[in-house]
């Protein structure tokens, strides 16, 4: 009796059950597999953004979101990645997890393909796992993720019991900001070198403010930004310019853009401290230790940090 009381108080749970028994084992296994791998994949993606937010920062301004949405929009991303492999990891949460991943490959997919134009053959290691840049292949690599996710999705029990999900976001989200604050206390204390070569002179870095300026020559945008700096009224604020690559030039860019400032080819030993993926990068040091990192330049920036931590007026 008791057992016909349990079978009539739960027919959608039997049903249930009986619905994912009716897979081909062959499904179930692939899509565990399936599974796995996406997890493996974007869990590594996410919890680098997460624990290196400030790099992928810089990485985001090269494809061309905007500065003051950069960072934030990394340590969104970095969750939802995480969130997502945690999701598709659990079975009972797999069909949630494979249509999270999936949303976000297509947007994805749609953003690279909106800007593919001005994108088009940018190095684009997304994946950690994937080594890849901007063209069809990338397109091609995204679209078999994305088929994984949908497969993954597919054959796996129908998901259910949203409450622990706000769990376990919620731990991703308190990983993020710690992360964040680990990272953000990091960079507010690097010390830089004791001193570099400033045409032909050994400078000290050790003493009053100096603004570090990386820079391309062939860079359209560290042009423009040089251009900007070049009007703002510093204080006592050295300015030493570091050309990334062909210092040949270094002179010409200085005298067309304008900015009065001191050259050093010293870039690759200050890059070993102040890690940024490409120029225009800048560092504020005050008594030889960073102040603040200058990743965006824009209308506002750099002057907005400068004026805030009192180097420009």
């Amino acid at each position: 009796m008791e057992h016909m009381e349990d079978s009539a108080a739960h027919p959608f749970e039997y049903a249930r059950h009986a619905a994912v028994m009716e897979l081909p084992g062959w499904k179930v296994g692939l899509a565990t597999l399936l599974s796995v791998l996406l997890a493996i994949i974007f869990f590594v993606s996410g919890s680098w953004k997460l624990t290196d937010p400030f790099q992928w920062q810089q990485a985001l301004t090269q494809f061309l979101v905007p500065g003051n949405l950069a960072l934030p929009f990394t340590i969104l991303l970095g969750i939802g990645e995480v969130f997502g492999a945690i999701l598709i990891l659990i079975p009972r949460y797999r069909r949630w997890g494979g249509w999270l991943i999936a949303i976000m490959l297509v947007a994805f997919m749609g953003y690279m393909g909106f800007n593919y134009s001005a994108l088009v053959g940018k190095d684009c290691s997304c994946f950690p796992l994937v080594k890849r840049s901007v063209g069809p292949g990338f397109f091609i690599g995204d679209a078999v993720m994305l088929a994984m996710a949908l497969g993954a999705s597919a054959w796996s029990r129908k998901s259910e019991s949203i409450g622990p999900l706000f769990v376990i976001l919620g731990a991703v989200a308190v990983f993020a900001g710690v992360s964040y604050g680990v990272k953000a206390n990091q960079m507010s204390g690097l010390k830089a070198p004791d001193s570099i070569t400033v045409d032909g002179k050994q400078v000290s870095l050790q003493q009053g403010h100096i603004f570090l300026f990386f820079y391309d020559p062939e860079c359209l945008h560290c042009d423009a930004a040089a251009r900007r700096m070049a009007k703002l009224k510093w204080k006592d604020t050295q300015v030493i310019s570091m050309p990334t690559r062909m210092p040949q030039f270094a002179d010409d860019f200085l005298k067309t853009t304008h900015l009065r400032a001191g050259t050093s080819n010293d870039s690759k030993m200050l890059r070993e401290t102040f890690k940024f993926i490409d120029p225009p990068y800048g560092v504020a040091l005050d008594s030889g230790h960073q102040k603040a990192a200058v990743t965006d330049f824009d209308e506002s920036e750099p002057a907005k940090t400068l004026r805030s931590i009192g180097y420009v007026e």
